[in-house]
């Protein structure tokens, strides 16, 4: 593969085990750092996921479908160690808990990573479990600060899990600091700082990164866009909804997308593309990136709102 791309995402790439009888288990490759790095590609960005997964065969299926998705394969890393699995025991609504004490993932090494690739790379992703588990958060938090010094551009979509407590507050709040894109929901906000506030919630992140770029998603409601003073709010398009699994991932990878490719656009047409992103990946079963020429007819009947 030649050259070095212009979008990496970082973090966790993961084993879904979906309980789908009494004595019955699906496997399902999954992660969101993962996913959006597959969205990106998806929308034809040379992208790439810098995460490290195991030499099994839920490793070996990881690297499958992060061929197939376009990845670049020297920024994935396999590791001699058990691989990181999310037991979903119940699907509606979902609970789950993770199973991965030294797990692959937590002995990522950024120093294995093509060299230059940092004066290539355009805008580097974060979020998902990775940034809750040690020692990998700290790693790929002082990655983030290393590359905010250099100049690239940051997103962080922190994806609340169950595991992020008290304890993940520093995180939180450091990378909110870093980013210049940021995506949360409604969810999020409440589960990360433990309150129904949702509204206080969200104006303490903008308090602690105002120039932060703001993608605040609330499902079947739709999102807004926050950048400054300026609101920008936009409804979903009319579809059929197959699933809403991997939605977010494609909203922020929409908006990434949009942002380094759709120069001409203002930030209610970017807005609207990502909300279309969105919408487009309900469309599908799983966490199928969604594709583009949906993407755009989508975007034609995606609505700003006041």
């Amino acid at each position: 593969m030649s050259g070095l791309p212009r979008f990496v995402a970082a973090g966790e790439a993961l084993t879904d085990m979906l309980h789908t009888g009494a004595d019955s288990w699906k496997a399902q490759v999954g992660g969101s750092t993962w996913n959006v790095a597959r969205v990106l590609a998806g929308l034809g960005v040379q992208s790439a996921f810098a995460g490290a997964v195991s030499q099994d065969v839920f490793g070996d299926a990881l690297a499958a479908a992060n061929d197939a998705a376009g990845l670049d394969p020297r920024f994935l890393q396999r590791v001699a160690k058990s691989p990181l699995l999310a037991m979903v025991y119940q699907l509606d609504p979902p609970k789950y808990f993770f199973v991965g004490d030294d797990s692959a993932d937590l002995h990522f090494d950024q120093s294995q990573l093509p060299a230059q690739w940092q004066q290539h790379a355009q805008w580097v992703h974060f979020g998902g479990i990775s940034l809750a588990r040690q020692p990998l958060a700290g790693k790929l938090v002082a990655l983030a600060e290393e590359l905010k010094q250099a100049g690239v551009a940051i997103s962080y979509d922190p994806n609340f899990r169950a595991l992020m407590d008290k304890d993940y507050d520093p995180t939180l709040r450091r990378m909110t600091e870093l980013a210049d894109v940021i995506k949360v929901s409604d969810e999020d906000l409440q589960g990360l700082f433990r309150s129904d506030d949702i509204a206080a919630a969200f104006s303490t992140m903008r308090q602690w990164n105002p120039r932060a770029i703001f993608l605040f998603t609330r499902g079947a409601q739709g999102a807004a866009l926050y950048r400054g003073d300026q609101v920008w709010q936009a409804l979903p398009p009319a579809i059929q909804v197959v699933d809403t699994v991997g939605a977010g991932d494609a909203s922020i990878g929409g908006l990434l997308f949009s942002l380094m490719s759709n120069t001409g656009y203002d930030d209610g047409e970017h807005l609207r593309f990502a909300v279309a992103a969105g919408a487009a990946a309900c469309t599908a079963a799983g966490a199928a990136p969604p594709d583009l020429a949906l993407i755009r007819r989508l975007f034609e009947t995606c609505a700003l709102s006041s």
